[in-house]
């Protein structure tokens, strides 16, 4: 397979003894989304050395490959979690304002709410005092 031109991403065709255009019973149908496609066949374009260690990799290795980036996202989030826990841990006025805010919402959604808000106003926060230091 030539690797200086990397494949023309395409939908796949939806092969159906039935001809109605559905997807055969337990076949798996992807988005396609242009501009995505168009981004990864200009970063294989700009990367062709990369584009042809990976076309070299066997299933296996590819699969991996791809969970091992799952996992890392899961853990980077899990930290980022912990972390505006241990915030809000550590300021008793804000742990109990956030509390209170989320008082009536059921047991299983108050961390996970409280988490959603201390990132927020820690985005708002980081967005304002931004804005102060440009020239």
């Amino acid at each position: 397979m030539d690797t200086t031109t990397p494949p023309k991403l395409t939908k796949p065709k939806n092969n159906t003894s039935t001809g109605t255009g559905a997807p055969p019973e337990g076949a798996t149908t992807y988005k396609q989304n242009p501009e995505i496609d168009a981004r990864i066949d200009s970063y294989i374009k700009e990367n062709p050395k990369h584009w042809a260690h990976i076309q070299g990799m066997s299933r296996e290795r590819l699969e991996r490959t791809v969970v091992l980036g799952e996992m890392r996202q899961q853990e980077r989030q899990q930290r980022m979690r912990e972390g505006m826990i241990k915030r809000i841990e550590q300021d008793p006025g804000l742990k109990q304002a956030y509390q209170t805010l989320v008082k009536d919402l059921p047991e299983d959604q108050r961390e996970a709410v409280m988490i959603q808000l201390a990132r927020t106003q820690q985005r708002a926060t980081s967005r304002t005092q931004g804005q102060g230091t440009r020239v």
